[in-house]
């Protein structure tokens, strides 16, 4: 009786091994959740983050200016304080982000999808936003009023026109 005991104790073992195992390796190489990055502060000047997914990372005060965010994926990252100067954010997926003081003077939004971002307070002297979906932007009255003077285009994936998400007159 002890040796039927300890062989059906070992196959158990090997089972819950084989299932700890299997667990491990879905959890470790398909379940994993992708991380925040933190680059709060960061001095990343012509750094090129084009073309990445960087969904709810924070770049809180800092340094971007000339960096290459272009079509890449940005929703819920904070920008807040950034400077952005000449950054190219062409065809960027920037919903939901908040662009608080953040600094977008002479910065490429071409297409750029801006929808439901706070932007108080942002500065966008010289940008560029043909095609840039603003739907939703809670941003001061005199920053409108100047992105409505060069307003254009359709933005292609949305297909809002840039004038209507500003409410230009």
């Amino acid at each position: 009786m002890q040796v039927c005991w300890t062989a059906a104790l070992r196959q158990a073992s090997k089972k819950v091994v084989l299932i700890l195992v299997s667990w491990l390796w879905i959890w470790g190489t398909i379940a994993a959740p992708a991380l925040a990055e933190d680059y709060d502060k960061d001095f990343l000047v012509r750094a090129d983050f084009s073309n990445r997914v960087l969904t709810d990372s924070s770049f809180t005060k800092a340094n971007l200016r000339e960096i290459n965010l272009s079509n890449s994926d940005l929703q819920g990252v904070s920008l807040f304080g950034a400077n952005l100067e000449s950054a190219n954010l062409q065809g960027a997926n920037l919903r939901n982000t908040t662009l608080d003081t953040a600094r977008f003077v002479n910065a490429n939004l071409t297409n750029a999808i801006l929808e439901g971002a706070f932007a108080f307070n942002a500065k966008f002297e010289g940008a560029t936003i043909e095609g840039a979906d603003f739907t939703g932007v809670d941003f001061r009255a005199d920053a409108q009023k100047l992105l409505c003077k060069s307003a254009s285009g359709t933005n292609p994936v949305t297909g809002r026109e840039t004038r209507d998400t500003l409410d230009c007159d």
